[in-house]
């Protein structure tokens, strides 16, 4: 082989490797066909393809049907898919300490336990050993996949109380208590959370602050 023959396969190396998929199987299968004669090991041979992607390259060329490529099976598999052990472990240590979203639009689930929390854990758990767990950022990022958000659990919030709480209900245990000695007062309970509609207010009550003219609720528009 002389050298413009090696310029010049260099550069069908080079322009091959700017191509993905489909097109490159069209690139090289043309370039097989032409100057190897249609052979895949020769191809290989001088260009250092491979000669299966060379192969699909003609099958394709010949009947006009396109493979599919599935890049999604390609590259490292996930933690979580590869390692279905670990996975039953972590949804056994989350589960208990999630809830679900609380307003039900998603089917998210959050917890209160961080990665560094679901290591600990898993290492308690199992005494699984550093080499076989993941790293604290990948554990977040399968918390993540798996459907688990990180978010304060409400029920863990305490709760609020005012001051001056105890001295209101104390006084109204004692006004209950004196009113029930006295034979002449009548004790009403009155339920004041439910919401009543009074008068024709106009935008059928919607707005009360909008009456009609004049202030009149008679009189709307």
């Amino acid at each position: 082989m002389d050298d413009s023959s090696a310029v010049v396969d260099e550069l069908l190396k080079r322009t091959a490797t700017r191509m993905t998929g489909r097109e490159r199987r069209q690139f090289q299968a043309d370039v097989t066909r032409t100057l190897c004669g249609g052979s895949p090991r020769q191809a290989e041979r001088r260009f250092g393809w491979g000669r299966d992607t060379v192969r699909a390259g003609l099958g394709e060329a010949s009947t006009g049907i396109r493979c599919v490529e599935n890049f999604a099976a390609r590259g490292r598999p996930r933690v979580e898919d590869a390692d279905a052990p670990l996975a039953a472990d972590i949804r056994a240590i989350v589960e208990p300490q999630t809830h679900a979203d609380p307003e039900l639009k998603t089917p998210r689930v959050y917890t209160n336990l961080s990665a560094r929390e679901v290591l600990a854990l898993l290492r308690e758990r199992n005494g699984s050993s550093t080499d076989r767990l993941p790293s604290e950022r990948t554990m977040r990022d399968i918390l993540n996949r798996m459907g688990y958000r990180l978010r304060r659990l409400q029920k863990a919030k305490p709760i609020r109380k005012t001051a001056a709480t105890d001295a209101i209900f104390a006084n109204i245990h004692a006004v209950r208590s004196a009113a029930a000695a006295d034979p002449g007062t009548l004790e009403i309970s009155i339920d004041t959370k439910a919401k009543v509609s009074e008068g024709e207010y106009s935008r059928g009550g919607k707005n009360p602050d909008r009456c009609g003219r004049d202030g009149d609720p008679g009189m709307g528009p």
